[in-house]
């Protein structure tokens, strides 16, 4: 039995989880709605607050789908109810971030600054020029979004410049070493 998959989905309050024939799922809460659609084998059941995966049978693909069903069901309930939130730092003299509007604008030391526009359900917050704040309800998304920023510049292993999540430790490289 998957250890993740036989936990049930606690449903707060003022949170509707509706499953269709399809197993199309979608949370309804204070944040927003999701929805997505689930395999057509795994058996979606709601009762008294509390929501259950099952799987059909043992076969591997069945469990390796009835832990991710239960976490892709939860995470949703946490987004609509919490929401996620990735935070990045940028690391180097003169890189900085900065909000245009809804926009977020970063200079990067490249010839032209980067900006990136926030798609629907998406917010950027910069508190200092070198944090960055990446919000939203769906977990994928914010995660995604995030992953993208830090492309612009990732970190480099010599100096350890660049844009890093919160917390990331960056393997340093020695530099060349001079002959003896």
């Amino acid at each position: 039995m998957s250890r993740i998959g036989k936990l049930p989905v606690k449903i707060d309050a003022g949170v509707t989880i509706t499953v269709d024939d399809s197993n199309v799922v979608t949370v309804k809460g204070p944040k927003g709605t999701l929805s997505q659609q689930m395999h057509p084998d795994m058996q979606i059941e709601q009762d008294n607050g509390v929501l259950t995966v099952k799987r059909p049978s043992d076969d591997k693909a069945h469990r390796a789908l009835h832990g991710l069903t239960r976490s892709l069901i939860h995470n949703m309930v946490v987004g609509v109810t919490a929401g996620f939130e990735k935070k990045l730092e940028i690391v180097g003299t003169g890189y900085r971030a900065q909000l245009q509007g809804k926009n977020l604008v970063l200079n990067m030391g490249y010839s032209h600054p980067v900006e990136f526009q926030p798609i629907e359900g998406i917010t950027f917050e910069v508190p200092t020029p070198n944090k960055i704040s990446v919000k939203g309800i769906d977990k994928q998304v914010v995660g995604q979004i995030a992953a993208n920023i830090r492309e612009v510049r990732p970190p480099e292993p010599y100096k350890g410049k660049g844009i890093r999540y919160e917390g990331e430790t960056v393997l340093r490289k020695e530099g060349k070493a001079g002959k003896k």
